[in-house]
């Protein structure tokens, strides 16, 4: 499905350094979940990476599987830069819903409220035909009314009961403690299961 977030438009904010949502860092929600995780060796997708200091955190923790998708090129150049040794082959410039393989765990920050709205259901099913069985869907959801301006787009807890038990198991869903001091009030922190 089309939609006018495109590579175009994506490709235009990182060169035009118009990119208000990155925050410079992993943000403390992540780091707090990632510091929980005992195994190094789970596979892990990050989707709509951009600059992806989270990844740039579980390299650092020890973790190797890491996997950074993004439709815009220049984020994935800027993470081999900040890790010259980051394998070429887990990063991919692609987009999303283009993409194969299996993982044991998907981790979401701003790429949801990023996409068109329309693409939200076609999402949730993206994650789970990724993830491997039992695999996990984690991270941030925007939690404030969804309006037509954006990206970011808003959404609700509502929203999200409606649109992800069909295909998971809610293991947590919660507002978020320990945002970053912008997003505070506005993130629920969140672990799915795949059924």
């Amino acid at each position: 499905m089309k939609t006018r977030f495109d590579k175009t438009y994506w490709e235009s904010k990182y060169s035009t350094q118009a990119t208000g949502w990155d925050i410079g860092y992993a943000s403390t929600p992540l780091i707090t979940y990632f510091d929980q995780l005992s195994n190094r060796e789970l596979k892990i997708l990050i989707p709509g990476g951009g600059n992806c200091y989270e990844a740039e955190y579980l390299i650092e923790q020890g973790f190797k599987n890491i996997f950074v998708i993004d439709i815009a090129e220049q984020p994935l150049k800027n993470l081999k830069k900040r890790f010259p040794n980051f394998p070429d082959s887990h990063l991919i410039h692609d987009d999303f819903f283009n993409h194969h393989g299996k993982y044991d765990l998907i981790v979401e920050q701003t790429f949801f409220c990023a996409l068109d709205p329309v693409l939200r259901k076609k999402y949730v099913e993206k994650t789970v035909d990724l993830l491997t069985e039992k695999g996990k869907l984690a991270g941030l959801l925007f939690d404030f009314e969804l309006t037509e301006e954006g990206p970011p787009f808003g959404g609700s807890l509502e929203e999200y009961l409606k649109l992800f038990p069909p295909y998971f198991k809610i293991k947590k869903l919660e507002s978020c403690y320990n945002s970053i001091q912008p997003r505070t009030g506005r993130e629920l922190f969140f672990i799915f299961e795949k059924k």
